[in-house]
């Protein structure tokens, strides 16, 4: 068999199910939408709910040439689904091999493993090789299998989807309002506190630096205001995305600034930051000195903002 099943059976809740099938980086409100409507139907119908996502994303696999940013990482969408409501997740790795499967075996893997009797998808969907599992597809297939299709048409804000796409659009212009109100909460990135070359530190403003995937969607190089989270704790903070180019223009980094924490001991802890607004964008100082200056006013500039809400 090309897919093993162990994914799917490790996942399975032991009962029927509803299930939708998808990637759904960053779990926005067009996802949140559509898994609302799954947990009623799965009510309603006595099945248990759950989600199939596919990870990495088929198209990756399909043309690695046409690399994709993530809005979240694998880890993140496990989470957000499961604060989704959904009884149950189960994370599939999309291969090659997985990518030649047909419509047919894929959702017979579905309905031996999960024992789907009712699945929800979007009016676009298609799984399957060459997709050639679309919507008409899958209704005809679910009427021998045993499952009931059902498509819900996708969640518009005027004449716009809101889709994983969009958000990315949004995110590489830097309308960080824009993004939350499509996510429907501020976009985040997180990882474990990294050594850093401790400049922040040399001009009066430690900072902490964090690691992130470098599969991850990034909004534009400069200066946000953010939230940090340290465990349960949260701080106001000032975030710069970027090369550090008034000292060496090196590797891209993401240096947070916390502005009431004190310490240094966040090294190898986890940190989280809420991207809020973009205050400028990153550039070259003459001096540490003119460097140092404005820092204190993107610090007077994020307390502003912060202080709203």
């Amino acid at each position: 068999m090309i897919l093993t099943p162990d994914e799917l059976a490790r996942a399975a809740p032991g009962t029927e199910t509803a299930v939708t099938v998808g990637v759904f980086d960053g779990v926005h409100r067009g996802h949140l939408y559509l898994l609302g409507r799954l947990r009623e139907r799965a009510r309603s119908l006595g099945l248990a709910s759950g989600v199939v996502t596919l990870h990495p994303a088929p198209l990756q696999v399909l043309r690695p040439e046409k690399p994709i940013a993530y809005l979240c990482s694998l880890e993140e969408r496990i989470e957000l689904l499961r604060g989704a409501g959904v009884d149950f997740v189960a994370p599939v790795t999309f291969t090659s091999e997985l990518a030649q499967l047909s419509a047919r075996d894929f959702v017979q893997l579905l309905v031996d493993e999960l024992q789907v009797r009712f699945m929800l998808e979007g009016p676009d969907h298609a799984l399957g090789r060459r997709r050639e599992g679309n919507v008409a597809v899958l209704a005809e297939l679910g009427r021998g299998m045993g499952y009931q299709l059902e498509v819900l048409e996708a969640l518009t804000e005027g004449e716009q989807v809101v889709s994983s796409t969009a958000i990315r659009s949004a995110l590489a212009e830097g309308e960080m309002r824009r993004v939350a109100e499509r996510l429907g909460r501020p976009f985040s990135l997180r990882g474990p506190v990294v050594e850093g070359a401790r400049r922040g530190k040399s001009i009066g403003f430690p900072t902490a630096n964090i690691a992130v995937g470098a599969d991850r969607a990034l909004p534009p190089f400069g200066v946000y205001v953010t939230w940090a989270y340290l465990g349960e704790a949260r701080y106001k903070s000032v975030t710069n995305i970027g090369r550090r180019p008034t000292f060496d223009k090196g590797e891209r980094t993401i240096e947070v600034y916390l502005l009431d924490y004190q310490g240094d001991d966040f090294y190898g802890r986890d940190l989280r930051i809420d991207l809020l607004e973009r205050l400028r964008r990153e550039r070259r100082f003459a001096s540490a000195e003119e460097l140092r200056a404005q820092i204190q006013r993107d610090v007077a500039a994020a307390e502003a903002v912060l202080q709203e809400g």
